[in-house]
């Protein structure tokens, strides 16, 4: 019995010796390694003097007074003076012959009315067929029923007493008929020089999109290359930029432009124009008037107010109705409307360059009663050209 638990004994204290020495191998192996001191190396920089050590003594430098330092100049940039120039004044063409230079413009109603009567009068035979082309050819260019019946019927007349046809005696047949149709002997002059009553008053009426403004503005340029001395109204206010418009066409010219607000009263800015012309002694005084629809009652009657306002002053010596004469019919419903509420003494064609509506000169003026004055043909400043029947008539037909 003593000798087991002896064993007993012994074999508890073996596997605790063992128990003890596994024990110790794992914590071996889990303590980490020994680290080496890290080793620290000076900066290359100078010693500072240490504590108890006499440091250098310190340099003088030299030192300037604020008097003595100079400081660099600031860099100023030039500014240019601004100096705001008079625009410079033009002197417009002479309005002597001006329609005989421009006849090129009228190409188009020439190859249309003039060549195309000539050859129609140039057939050997001119029977019905061929009179009902040269009517239909009046037609189709403006001339107007009544016109073209009464040229067509002295055409008829003057050919068969004629009895051979050359093309120079075609040619002179044609134009003195033409030139009789138009009227040579109507008083075309814009009436312009100053009077006693003070400067000539001339209204420029129309509808929206005529070129009424710019008309007013080459007008300006005619009288003043005439001699005569302007001032502009600009009475245009319900349409943007038109008295900014007209004032740059009086500034190339040197004529004075009387303006007011956008929207403000057409009349009083008429008024206003005329008593500056009857201040600076001008010779004439042109009134842009709004562009109107002659369907709007109001807007015709406001133009008829217009005029009474600038009567005041004097007579309104000319009231100058512009047309675009590429309108047709339209152009004539239009000015017999004005005819109602002003007395047109004149028209303007515009827009006749480039157009195959020559007769619409025929029959505007028989529709009104008034003469063409003035024609528009083309966009250049000195395009607008006092009418002269005899030189319209050559510039259709040709050479």
């Amino acid at each position: 019995m003593e000798y087991v638990i002896l064993a007993v004994v012994i074999a508890v204290v073996a596997v605790g010796a063992i128990a003890g020495l596994v024990v110790s191998g794992r914590r071996r192996q889990q303590l980490p390694p020994k680290s080496q001191a890290p080793v620290i190396t000076a900066p290359p920089t100078p010693r500072e003097p240490a504590v108890g050590e006499e440091a250098a003594p310190p340099t003088e430098e030299p030192r300037r007074t604020v008097e003595e330092v100079q400081l660099p100049e600031a860099e100023v940039e030039a500014v240019p003076e601004t100096v705001e120039e008079a625009p410079a004044i033009e002197v417009p063409e002479p309005t002597a012959g001006r329609l005989v230079r421009l006849r090129s413009r009228l190409s188009r109603s020439q190859n249309s009315l003039g060549k195309g009567l000539l050859s129609l009068l140039s057939r050997e035979h001119l029977d019905e067929d061929t009179w009902e082309e040269i009517e239909e050819t009046l037609l189709t260019a403006d001339v107007g029923v009544a016109p073209t019946q009464e040229l067509v019927e002295r055409l008829r007349t003057r050919v068969k007493v004629l009895g051979t046809r050359t093309p120079d005696e075609l040619r002179g047949l044609l134009r003195e008929e033409l030139v009789e149709l138009i009227g040579k002997d109507s008083d075309r002059t814009v009436h312009s020089t100053k009077h006693e009553e003070g400067p000539a008053v001339v209204l420029v009426v129309g509808v929206n999109g005529v070129g009424k403004t710019t008309t007013t503005g080459k007008l300006a340029r005619v009288l003043v290359a005439d001699g005569r001395k302007v001032v502009l109204g600009a009475a245009d206010t319900f349409r943007a930029a038109a008295a900014d418009q007209l004032q740059t066409w009086g500034e190339r010219v040197g004529a004075r432009t009387v303006r007011g607000p956008e929207g403000g009263d057409p009349a009083s800015i008429a008024f206003d124009a005329v008593k500056e012309g009857i201040a600076e002694g001008a010779d004439t005084v042109l009134v842009d008037t709004a562009g109107r629809l002659h369907t709007k009652t109001g807007l015709m009657d406001e133009l008829g107010k217009v005029k009474r306002v600038v009567e005041k002053h004097g007579p309104v010596d000319e009231v100058l109705l512009v047309l675009d004469a590429t309108t047709g019919q339209n152009g004539l419903i239009q000015a017999r409307v004005f005819a109602e509420v002003v007395d047109i003494t004149g028209i303007v064609l515009t827009k006749l360059d480039g157009t195959a509506k020559g007769g619409i000169v025929v029959a505007v003026q028989r529709e009104l009663g008034v003469p063409v004055k003035l024609i528009g043909l083309g966009e250049g400043a000195d395009d607008l050209a006092p009418f002269e029947p005899g030189a319209f008539v050559d510039a259709l037909i040709g050479d």
